[in-house]
């Protein structure tokens, strides 16, 4: 089979990586030189704590698998399975986080509640004050900035992958082809659209324009080297509000009884934080819904932050090297782990993947193939 893959992000390589794992001939294009777009501007975090039950869960718990399985071939991913600690303070959030242990699936997840002596065994940066901690043993980190790079050089050592970078694609032609704006034609056997954020154009004509994926757009930043190991990926209980693992009624008394800081609120805001190959933390995040999005990212999400990390560390941040934002697409079906269509004979077109995609791309690509018949 020859497989055409639109988008060069962590979705679109996913998809071929499993097509030439499966022996199939495979040409990438990319309309950047590379891919640029929220595969890059994010964690890098594999995040299974606070996914939803079912479907969601399974498909995230199957990612898990395929990362450490291609982490140990493709040392660039840059895979550690550090797990994550939730650090929470008072009865209210104490009581969300208990609540997530006595869930049925919290096994599945590693999920353990530790007290602040045996968090900081497991992460002694952890030096501010807090009641206890949710522990994550399964979720995982990768290197988002070159984890695709990585990926793409492992394909590239196989005779049936091409990549094509500098190519928008504009035209579907037939069945199973497609014209790229150089005005070559590239044909297959299917074609899947992996175009992250890039919702308009050729993806708008293809879907219509009831298609169920919004853009989210996010503020990020990173630190020079904490210089120390930050041994686990770290959140706060604001990510108890964001994430569906944690709807209970004690979720709903904790919003009720210590709702948002103002700033967290009007930002939609968790905190999130990673430590990367260097050494340093990168930070985050918000999220923005409303369109148009600001070209601009402002301070105040920073601030907030920045009281937040450095509460839990017990000390003052290293120095902010990078703010960035991003833009990724989510599909707004809450049932679905991502939006997968049919939108030509031999076309399809997946997208929506929200915050998952780091997460759930390699098992989300394994669908794909599996239910194409690959």
């Amino acid at each position: 089979m020859r497989v055409i893959v639109v988008g060069a992000g962590v979705v679109g390589t996913m998809h071929a990586w499993q097509a030439v794992e499966r022996g199939h001939e495979v040409v990438q294009i990319e309309r950047e030189a590379e891919a640029r777009g929220a595969s890059l501007r994010n964690f890098g975090q594999i995040w299974v704590s606070g996914r939803a039950g079912g479907e969601e869960l399974e498909t995230a718990l199957r990612a898990r698998e395929l990362w450490e399985e291609i982490g140990t071939r493709v040392p660039g991913l840059g895979f550690r399975p550090n797990g994550s600690l939730t650090p929470v303070r008072g009865d209210l959030e104490l009581a969300v986080a208990e609540a997530a242990v006595a869930r049925e699936d919290a096994a599945a997840r590693g999920h353990k509640l530790l007290t602040p002596d045996e968090a900081r065994a497991l992460n002694p940066a952890l030096r501010g004050e807090f009641t206890a901690a949710l522990y994550c043993e399964r979720d995982a980190a990768v290197e988002p900035r070159t984890a695709q790079l990585a990926l793409r050089d492992e394909l590239l050592k196989s005779p049936n992958y091409t990549f094509r970078p500098g190519r928008e694609v504009r035209e579907v032609i037939g069945g199973s082809a497609v014209r790229d704006d150089h005005g070559d034609v590239h044909g297959g056997d299917v074609v899947v659209l992996c175009t992250g954020a890039w919702l308009g154009g050729l993806v708008r004509e293809l879907a219509g324009p009831d298609l169920p994926v919004r853009r989210v757009r996010l503020q990020m930043m990173q630190t020079a080297p904490l210089g120390e190991p930050l041994t686990t990926s770290v959140a706060d209980a604001d990510s108890f509000r964001y994430y569906p693992a944690y709807a209970s009624a004690a979720l709903d008394a904790l919003d009720a009884g210590q709702p948002q800081a103002e700033t967290a609120a009007a930002h939609r805001m968790q905190l999130l934080m990673v430590q990367r190959a260097d050494g340093g933390l990168t930070i985050g995040d918000t999220h923005e819904y409303e369109h148009p999005f600001a070209f601009d990212t402002v301070e105040d999400p920073y601030d907030h932050l920045t009281g937040v990390v450095e509460a839990l560390l017990g000390r003052p941040l290293p120095k902010i090297r990078r703010r960035w934002a991003g833009v990724y697409a989510q599909c707004t079906d809450p049932r679905r782990v991502v939006h997968r269509q049919q939108v030509r004979d031999g076309v399809w077109l997946v997208t929506g993947p929200g915050g998952r995609g780091m997460t759930c791309s390699p098992a989300m690509a394994e669908t794909t193939a599996n239910q194409l018949g690959w």
